[in-house]
């Protein structure tokens, strides 16, 4: 199987970057199944129904959250009634919406997706290597799915690092979000799985994790209140990881950065 993870889409630079290089990646790549993080989409801060729509019909089969699914309180009804729209599973019972999905990709497979958000420098939510554990005792690898993607949106690269090292060769793919800068540890782990601490956002590179620069760079400086953060505007760098998987399997056999557009050098995998 060849799958497709996009990172965190940052407000109206990143939507633009989704529309114009996404249908054109999915041309080239020819990914079986496309997830995206969309927790940044709206202006910077959670999702709305119309955007959601808007990245699905771009191409993505799911669309992932995080910190800031909540924050376009329309979405609290919305992911009730879109399957495809998940956030981090760890969040406690009762939360409005679902963490994990099996999905459909191409040719009838089936692709298990699971948001789970850490809990370093985070929100304290519930423990998300023991609820990792509890959903791979219902989906197993290479039997039930053929493929399984985890989005690990978190703050601390070491809890990342040890979620992949704690799923290694348990799932397709271990990918970090939430810190919108994409790292250089892209590999696959002893066991099989596909790693990387950070996809990278999905938005332009010319600011501060995404906003405008005047602001978060006057509040540590003068360390006193500012304008209101907002994304900042510019072309923006769609950024991602691609995989290859063992039709048998399940596990990762090529992994490699996707960076298209915008101020970052380009990367696109050869097929």
């Amino acid at each position: 199987m060849r799958l497709l993870f996009v990172g965190d889409v940052m407000g109206r630079a990143g939507r633009n970057a989704i529309a114009e290089h996404l249908p054109r990646l999915k041309r080239a790549l020819k990914p079986d199944f496309v997830a995206v993080n969309g927790e940044n989409a709206a202006h910077g801060a959670g999702i709305t129904e119309k955007i959601c729509q808007e990245i699905l019909d771009c191409g993505a089969d799911v669309v992932t959250g995080g910190n800031h699914s909540w924050d376009q309180k329309e979405a609290l009804s919305y992911i009730e009634r879109e399957p495809r729209l998940l956030r981090p599973a760890n969040f406690p019972a009762g939360t409005p919406g679902r963490g994990t999905g099996v999905f459909e990709g191409r040719r009838g497979t089936k692709v298990l997706v699971m948001n789970l958000m850490g809990r370093l420098f985070m929100d304290p939510l519930d423990d998300p290597f023991a609820l990792a554990d509890r959903e791979l005792t219902k989906h197993r690898l290479g039997q039930t799915v053929h493929a399984a993607i985890v989005d690990f949106h978190a703050e601390a690269t070491s809890e990342k690092m040890a979620m992949g090292h704690y799923l290694d060769g348990r799932v397709s793919m271990c990918v970090g979000t939430h810190t919108h800068v994409p790292t250089s540890d892209v590999m696959i782990l002893d066991g099989g799985t596909a790693y990387q601490s950070d996809a990278g956002m999905t938005g332009d590179y010319n600011s501060v994790i995404g906003m405008t620069k005047e602001a978060p760079v006057a509040r540590f400086t003068k360390k006193l209140p500012t304008e209101r953060l907002g994304p900042a505007t510019g072309e923006a760098t769609l950024c991602g990881l691609y995989m290859e998987t063992d039709g048998r399997t399940g596990l990762a056999t090529r992994v490699e950065p996707v960076r298209v557009g915008g101020r970052l050098a380009e990367t696109i995998p050869a097929v």
